[in-house]
């Protein structure tokens, strides 16, 4: 894994611990960083970090971070420093199969898409579960039986989340409105019984 793969996973965790619901923002950590070195003692004053560092680190354009900034990084994520550099090509921190390294991949590539997608929060919000599933491999073999199943996906929809497929249906068949918004009140009716 890259830095700057690293950053930006760790901005995610980071915003996800801080109970934002998406990853924090490079102007967020930033802040955040400062907050916390003018609260503590013994901590240099005015250590920080900016972010245009930040940003040229996570774009590879700078490949290595000062000592210092990796230092007040890997204290502000409560990471060990060395886990903020480049790792080797074929490193592994563990013991892994193909199949994990698969999984860490997917799991990367998925937050990637989550910020990628911040303008619409329900499929952001899925790839970050995706993500964070045990199995993330699974959930890909899974989708694709399910959409390997003809009219499959449109049941399950229909059955999970019924004003989704209402709208989805409607909407990919340029329906009438007036026949989607009767069934889902017959639907809600039927639940209310």
């Amino acid at each position: 894994m890259k830095l700057g793969e690293k950053i930006r996973y760790l901005r995610e965790v980071e915003g996800s611990l801080r109970g934002l619901g998406r990853p924090m923002t490079q102007l967020e950590l930033v802040r955040a960083i400062r907050e916390e070195a003018g609260k503590g003692r013994g901590r240099a004053k005015g250590a920080s970090i900016s972010q245009s560092y930040l940003s040229q680190i996570e774009n590879g354009a700078r490949p290595h971070m000062t000592q210092s900034s990796r230092a007040l990084l890997a204290k502000f994520f409560k990471v060990h420093p060395g886990f903020l550099v480049d790792d080797p090509e074929g490193y592994h921190a563990e013991l892994t199969s193909d199949l994990r390294t698969t999984e860490g991949q997917l799991d990367v590539w998925l937050l990637q898409g989550s910020e990628r997608f911040a303008n619409d929060p329900e499929v952001s919000n899925v790839l970050i579960k995706a993500a964070r599933e045990k199995d993330t491999r699974r959930c890909f073999l899974l989708l694709g039986v399910i959409l390997d199943t003809p009219g499959l996906a449109d049941r399950l929809l229909e059955a999970l989340r019924p004003e989704l497929a209402i709208v989805e249906g409607n909407h990919r068949r340029g329906g009438n409105a007036r026949v989607a918004n009767a069934r889902l009140a017959n639907e809600q009716e039927r639940r209310i019984r």
